[in-house]
């Protein structure tokens, strides 16, 4: 029979709550009690044994009772039977949460197994399972019995939170709040308590780990005659690995005069993770006694901003703004207080950014705190320099000065960019003080611009600060641009213009400023200040303007390869004296393979002073281009001394020359620049229009360049125009051709003038080597044409002008004849007579081995008038001789070597005249293998000439000139004899 069951165990008690901390009396004003820990929990009741099996086989024990929460279960009955056979043992209870099982009951006669052990309870949180109860012993020959299975393990528990700390109390001895309980792992921490009464508020409690940082208490109101500071906040705790660090609990406010609590650092980020911020400074208090300077801001953990430092206030300065944690950003420097009493102090600087993480960008530097009511402004911090392949961060911009009727402040300077970042523009004067200087840029960064002056109140004026100057580039960056120098206001010195940086290994220089502009006084007006200079490729500024008859700045130079600034005008003439206007800048010579910089044009001259001189254009570098010449400035007009042009500049190497300036009331224009080796020669100024009692003639056209090896001659310039009666200036020879080149040609002569005593027409330049000689210019009222030039070695000679039309009683004039071919070229043909009968110039003389030129045919002849056409030209050696012009003109000779030319054909006569056709020319000497032709004889009208005798024939077969054919009585003209080769 099986025995009854045992009665259920009673189960232990929960385990107490922990206290709160105790309450501060207000008797005595005692502090708050800490927070107790939480109480155990009570061990739990063991389950009851099960009862013996009973019977007379062997009954089996009864299973053990389970153990409360805690307890173990209880043991299984022991097994009885007779015959020795022991009934099996019971079942071990089951372990109560967190308990061990019950052991097996004990077999009791043969062959009976013990009882299996009981299961161990699941264990609590953070408990381990219990362990399964033995086996019984086996009796008799019976098994033992198997080990129970042990509890699965409790789930790991949560941290808690810390309790916060108790406010103080108040009294006539405030209490100070307490502070928070530590948070549990991964747990917050407790905030601190308020204080009260002036008394400053506990401290934030510490997070758990990668728990955040309690809040710091808030200060007392201030009751009393004391103030005292709120308290700090608690530091963030490290983050856990991969997690993120506790923000810093921020600081108490500081209440009515005491000083606000201090900000605690943000925590670090764990293995992996990121840093927590700092926390921003308090303002400061106001008081009329003792008012208080903002705080500091927080320093960010690794990764994290630093904190934006408190608001001064009555005077007081801003807090220093926190640094940023490596990577981060600097905070902002706190404003200065406003200014209440007899001292005024300035601003703290702005934080300096950090340095970026690798790859990271650096911080950017605070702002510094504005200054308020005559104090110093603070100084701007430094822009961190970029981590490993990272940006720099910019500089931060300078504060403005102060206005002030006793002490007005200069603005500050601007920061200094870090690698790679921008500097700082430099904060503006007051009250006639200068602007502060300009940040420089960082490594490859721009300078910032240089602050303007202060507006002139006083009997002072000081000039602007100068621009700061650009830095240079990073390899294969460019050069940062110099800043612009500050504006000067009512009389001062301008300031200095920065310079271009100079380009990285590869990279573009920057320009350079542009210079200020003079300023307008009665007493002391200033000139306009030079251009910077720019940095290598950069263009030079343009120099300022003058003012009241103040010159303007001279332009700066380019950098190598870059353009020459353009030089600032002359000012107005408001005084007794002109000054005239700075010269233009030289071009900078060009980099290898690069274009010369033109060179800057000068300044124009106001109101009777001379004009600015015109730079140079810049050499070309290797391989490059040369600049060309600048033009040169007009003259200016005035009753008692004008002004003639200026020159124009010379071209550089491969450059053309600059056109002259134009004369004014009668002065001659300025002379053209020469070209440049290769380049073309610039053009004649024209000569002012006359308006005076003198007369003189403009200047004659620069001379064409000689040509690079294997280039081309340059051009040679046109005369100017001359106007009303003086002569016209010469022209300019046609540059000579490099070797291997061609000549350039000469130029066009002028035409003649009208008036009272015409003048003829000039004689075209001479071509250079390979050129063609210029064309003369025509005659005018009767005056002859001018002649024309002379080919260049093998160019062809020019045409001769056409003579002048007759507008009096005298015949037209005869016209020149053409140039003489150069040796190889063409003679000129003649030039056309002028009307009225005169004669056709003569075909200029071909130059050695060249064709002969044309003769011009006659014009009608006037009345009674005989008119004769220019006879060809005689072929140079070995050349052909030109035709004979119509009217009977004899053909010229052919040269040696060449075949004769042909007799011109015969025009009607004029009213009582004969013309006869002109007789064939003779033929030349024939060559070594071919003997030459003669001739043929022109054809007469109303009578004919003989054609003559061919010329003696080479040494092979040559045959006599045709007898040209006769009219009207007269017998026809014989055959040239032939000769035998």
């Amino acid at each position: 029979a099986t025995a009854g069951a045992a009665g259920p165990a009673g189960t232990g008690g929960a385990g107490g709550t922990g206290g709160t901390g105790g309450v501060g009396r207000a008797l005595f004003g005692g502090s708050a009690g800490a927070g107790g820990s939480g109480g155990v929990g009570g061990a739990g009741g063991t389950g009851a044994a099960g009862a013996a099996g009973a019977g007379p086989i062997g009954g089996q024990g009864d299973t053990g009772f389970s153990g409360g929460a805690g307890g173990a279960g209880g043991q299984g009955g022991a097994g009885t039977g007779l015959l020795n056979a022991g009934g099996a043992g019971g079942i071990g209870g089951t372990g109560g949460a967190g308990g061990l099982g019950g052991a097996g009951g004990t077999g009791v006669g043969f062959s009976v197994d013990g009882g299996n052990g009981g299961t161990g309870g699941n264990g609590g949180a953070a408990g381990v399972g219990g362990a399964g109860g033995s086996g019984g012993v086996f009796a008799a020959g019976g098994a033992a019995g198997g080990t129970g299975t042990g509890g699965v393990g409790g789930q790991g528990g949560n941290g808690g939170q810390g309790d916060n700390g108790l406010a103080g109390i108040s009294g006539p001895a405030p209490a100070i709040g307490g502070q928070g309980w530590q948070g549990g792992a991964g747990g917050q921490g407790g905030n601190g308590g308020s204080g009260i009464n002036g008394v400053g508020g506990g401290a934030g409690g510490q997070g758990g780990m990668g728990g955040q940082g309690g809040t710091g208490g808030v200060g007392g109101t201030n009751t009393s005659t004391t103030s005292t500071g709120a308290a700090g906040g608690g530091m963030g705790a490290q983050g856990g690995q991969g997690g993120t660090g506790g923000t810093a609990g921020a600081g108490g406010s500081g209440v009515d005069g005491g000083a606000a609590g201090s900000v605690g650092t943000g925590g670090t980020g764990g293995t992996g993770g990121t840093g927590g911020n700092g926390a921003s400074g308090s303002n400061g208090t106001s008081s009329s006694t003792t008012p208080t300077a903002g705080n500091q801001g927080g320093q960010g953990g690794a990764g994290g901003s630093g904190g934006t430092s408190g608001a001064g206030i009555n005077g007081v300065g801003g807090g220093q703004a926190g640094n940023g944690g490596a990577g981060g950003a600097g905070g902002s420097g706190g404003d200065g207080g406003h200014h209440t009493g007899t001292t005024a102090t300035g601003a703290n600087g702005g934080g300096m950014g950090a340095q970026g993480g690798q790859g990271g960008t650096g911080g950017t530097a605070g702002a510094a705190g504005a200054r308020v009511d005559g104090g110093a402004a603070g100084s701007v911090g430094t822009g961190g320099t970029g981590g490993t392949g990272g940006s720099g961060g910019n500089g931060a911009t300078g504060t403005d000065g102060i206005s002030s009727s006793t002490t007005p402040t200069a603005g500050n300077q601007g920061g200094q960019g870090g690698a790679g970042g921008t500097g700082g523009t430099a904060g503006a004067g007051s009250n006639g003080v200068g602007g502060g200087l300009a940040g420089a840029g960082g490594t490859g960064g721009d300078g910032g611009s240089g602050g303007n002056g202060g507006h002139h109140t006083g009997s002072t004026a000081t000039g602007a600060s100068g621009g700061g100057m650009g830095a240079q580039g990073g390899q294969g960056g460019t050069g940062g641009t110099a800043g612009a120098a500050g504006a000067r206001i009512d009389g001062g010195a301008a300031g200095s213009n920065g310079t271009g940086g100079n380009g990285g290994q590869g990279g573009d220089g920057g320009d350079g400023a542009t210079g200020t502009d003079g300023t307008t006084s009665s007493t002391s007006p200033t000139a306009g200040n030079q251009g910077g200079q720019g940095g290598a490729g950069g263009t030079g500024g343009t120099g300022g303007a003058g003012i009241n008859g103040v010159g303007g700045g001279q332009a700066g130079a380019g950098g190598d390869g870059g353009d020459g600034g353009l030089g600032g005008n002359g000012g107005h003439h408001t005084g007794t004296t002109a000054t005239g206007a700075s010269g233009g800048g030289m071009g900078g010579q060009g980099g290898q393979g690069g274009t010369g910089g033109t060179a800057g044009a000068a300044g124009t001259r106001v109101d009777g002073g001379a004009a600015g001189n015109v730079g140079t254009g810049g050499t070309g570098g290797q391989g490059g281009a040369g600049g060309n010449g600048a033009t040169g400035t007009n003259g200016t007009s005035s009753a008692t001394n004008p002004t003639g042009g200026n020159q124009g500049g010379q071209g550089g190497t491969g450059g053309t020359g600059g056109t002259s300036g134009a004369g004014i009331n009668g002065v001659g224009g300025g002379q053209a620049g020469n070209g440049g080796t290769g380049g073309d020669g610039g053009l004649g100024g024209n000569g002012g229009h006359h308006t005076g009692t003198t007369t003189t003639g403009s200047s004659g056209g620069g001379m064409g360049a000689q040509g690079g090896q294997g280039g081309s001659g340059g051009t040679a310039g046109a005369a100017g125009t001359r106007v009303d009666g003086g002569a016209a200036g010469g022209n300019g020879t046609g540059g000579t051709g490099g070797q291997g080149g061609n000549g350039g040609d000469g130029a066009l002569g002028l035409t003649g003038t009208s008036g009272i005593a015409p003048t003829v027409g000039s004689n075209g330049g001479s071509g250079g080597t390979g050129g063609t000689g210029g064309t003369g210019g025509a005659g005018i009222g009767g005056t002859g044409g001018g002649a024309g030039g002379r080919g260049g070695i093998g160019g062809t000679g020019g045409d001769g002008g056409t003579g002048g039309v007759n507008n009096t009683a005298t015949e037209g004039t005869s016209s020149a004849g053409g140039g003489q071919g150069g040796t190889g070229g063409k003679g000129g043909n003649g030039g056309a007579p002028g009307a009225g009968g005169s004669t056709g110039g003569e075909g200029g003389q071909g130059g050695d081995g060249g064709d002969g030129g044309f003769g011009a045919a006659n014009t009608s002849g006037g009345a009674n008038g005989l008119g004769f056409s220019g006879g060809g030209g005689g072929g140079g050696a070995g050349g052909q001789g030109g035709a004979g012009g119509g009217g009977g003109a004899l053909g010229g000779g052919g040269g040696t070597g060449g075949d004769g030319g042909f007799g011109g054909t015969a025009v009607s006569a004029s009213t009582g005249g004969i013309a006869g056709g002109g007789a064939g020319g003779g033929g030349g000497t024939g060559g070594a293998a071919t003997g030459a032709d003669g001739g043929e004889g022109g054809t007469g009208i109303a009578g004919g000439l003989f054609g003559l005798m061919g010329g003696n024939g080479g040494n092979a077969l040559a045959e006599g000139g045709g007898g040209g054919t006769s009219y009207l009585f007269q017998v026809s003209a014989r055959g040239g004899a032939g000769q035998s080769g």
